[in-house]
């Protein structure tokens, strides 16, 4: 049996927006990766069997190998069409945020939805939600949102509903969010939830082949372009950076998801404990940090580029060049050294 979590009060409002609303939309954050993606189609499906109408938005596109999963070719990508998508949040009667904790997330989507009048509704994991939505379910210690879809299914009493459609979305999203359970995977919960998924027909060799092993050539290409020319390592600090600007990225025929887990190549390196990813795009510059034991690589991000997110996993955006961002996380990088830093009192200052 399950370890309980959710708030039981929480639990009879969410079954009473789902009983009274009839127009659902599903709202996730940009760049949306396997978890994000998994939850939101893992509700879907849900939502679907029950007779409902549901639209799932994602504010930009995303990786093509995640496109193979069921009905992902319904998701609406906002960037191009969004006089339809902004249509749908308006007339919604519910809005599921899923997979993040402020509006800034979503992007470009963000004031669409903060205008709707529908009830709004955060399903997430990630720490310190902002209080934009009507209704917060956000448990941190949980691997990932698919996981909490799941749990939260089993609470509104929905087990015996979950489709082999429906598990093969949750079971791809706690998947990708752990690595393939390789980091933030030691809840004994974590695979009694699995097992139940499996009963349902989700065939796990088959979806692993999908994410992690059938990808482009230029993708392999640019993987050791970045491993071989752009990947910087500091052995003093045990950090490790790669960048990647829009030309580079262009020259090797980059879309959307072609640097999907980049960031974690070099933790391959045994005694690396940081690794860091900087990103050019049209935008602006991504970064993308992990980390390995105690070193808090979000409080790194918060402090150095105002992101946020897990412990060993966060994100930040620049509104600057590629050169500053670097210099950036290279002066963060003396303050921040993870070799120094020692677990402290949380308040977010740097141990040394």
């Amino acid at each position: 049996m399950l370890t309980k979590i959710f708030d039981e009060k929480k639990i009879q409002k969410l079954e009473t927006y789902m009983d009274k609303g009839d127009d659902f939309v599903i709202v996730m954050h940009v760049s949306p990766d396997g978890d994000a993606i998994g939850a939101s189609l893992g509700l879907y499906h849900y939502l679907i069997a029950q007779g409902s109408t549901v639209n799932v938005i994602s504010p930009n596109d995303f990786p093509a190998f995640l496109k193979w999963m069921p009905d992902a070719g319904s998701i609406i990508v906002y960037d191009r069409h969004r006089e339809y998508a902004e249509q749908l949040i308006d007339r919604a009667d519910v809005i599921f945020c899923l997979d993040f904790n402020e509006p800034k997330r979503m992007g470009r989507l963000a004031p669409a939805v903060e205008a709707a009048t529908a009830r709004k509704v955060m399903i997430d994991h990630h720490p310190n939600p902002s209080n934009f939505c009507k209704l917060i379910i956000s448990h941190p210690e949980m691997s990932s949102t698919s996981e909490m879809i799941f749990r939260l299914l089993c609470a509104l009493k929905a087990a015996d509903a979950i489709s082999r459609e429906t598990a093969e979305c949750i079971y791809t999203g706690m998947m990708t969010d752990t690595g393939a359970f390789t980091y933030r995977s030691n809840d004994p919960d974590l695979y009694l939830i699995i097992r139940e998924l499996l009963r349902t027909g989700v065939d796990k060799d088959r979806i692993y082949r999908r994410v992690y092993q059938v990808y482009s050539e230029s993708r392999l290409r640019l993987m050791g372009y970045a491993l071989y020319e752009k990947m910087k390592v500091y052995p003093e600090k045990k950090t490790a950076l790669i960048t990647l600007s829009l030309n580079e990225l262009n020259r090797f025929n980059y879309v959307p998801g072609d640097v999907e887990g980049f960031v974690n190549l070099p933790l391959s390196i045994e005694w690396i404990q940081f690794a860091v990813f900087i990103r050019e795009n049209t935008d602006g510059i991504n970064l993308s940090f992990r980390s390995v034991g105690d070193f808090p690589c979000n409080r790194f991000a918060a402090a150095c580029f105002q992101g946020g997110g897990h412990r060993n996993a966060a994100g930040g955006e620049y509104a600057g060049t590629l050169e500053e961002a670097v210099r950036i996380f290279e002066e963060g990088l003396e303050e921040w050294n993870p070799v120094a830093w020692r677990k402290g009192p949380e308040d977010g200052s740097p141990q040394t």
